[in-house]
């Protein structure tokens, strides 16, 4: 089993998503230790967003780039995502990965029936971070965005948990903080009966 696990906050020590995204990781890693698990972490490494160059494929760098990019989300089995909340929705740098794995005949495909995703099977976690109160409110325009891609790529097992009300207060953050790690934990008693 691959396990794929991507960071896109710039927080770096100071991220909640990239914390909670761990504990996910860790999780899966104690339920089944024969996880392999690859690490990208957006905010290190950037991809470049796409362009008409890109779509040209005028950069053979690029290309190189986004096929590695892509045959990583295709052979993953489950993907994990840390994902907090900028301005209202995803970083910029998660929005070029998903470029990378939208890909037209690979991930979809448009039928006279219309489009049909190609990359089911997998397992989707996503760790979120809000400073303030929006999962599940108008104004979340991570988890219904996040859902819509991958679904869209025919990946239909997607989950979230995530902290929200980060930024209100230490206390908040702490009792943020607290409640998603319980509820990663919850989620591996599941998987340990699984493994």
């Amino acid at each position: 089993m691959k396990l794929l696990h991507i960071d896109s906050s710039i927080l770096g020590d100071g991220s909640v998503s990239r914390q909670l995204s761990a504990a996910v990781v860790a999780n899966w890693r104690a339920a089944r230790p024969q996880v392999e698990v690859e690490y990208r972490d957006l905010a290190v490494e950037p991809l470049p967003h796409l362009s008409g160059a890109s779509l040209a494929k005028a950069d053979p760098a690029e290309v190189e780039t986004a096929e590695r990019t892509l045959q990583q989300f295709l052979d993953a089995d489950v993907v994990v995502i840390g994902a907090p909340m900028y301005n209202f929705g995803i970083p910029s740098t998660l929005k070029a990965w998903i470029d990378r794995i939208a890909v037209a005949g690979r991930t979809f495909r448009y039928t006279e029936n219309g489009p049909e995703g190609l990359a089911g099977g997998k397992k989707v976690v996503v760790a979120s971070a809000y400073g303030g109160l929006h999962a599940g409110t108008a104004s979340d325009f991570v988890e219904p965005y996040l859902r819509q891609v991958f679904g869209f790529l025919g990946v239909t097992d997607v989950e979230f948990v995530g902290a929200e009300g980060i930024a209100y207060s230490p206390r908040h953050r702490e009792q943020a903080i607290a409640g998603a790690l319980a509820k990663i934990a919850g989620a591996d008693a599941g998987l340990a009966k699984a493994a």
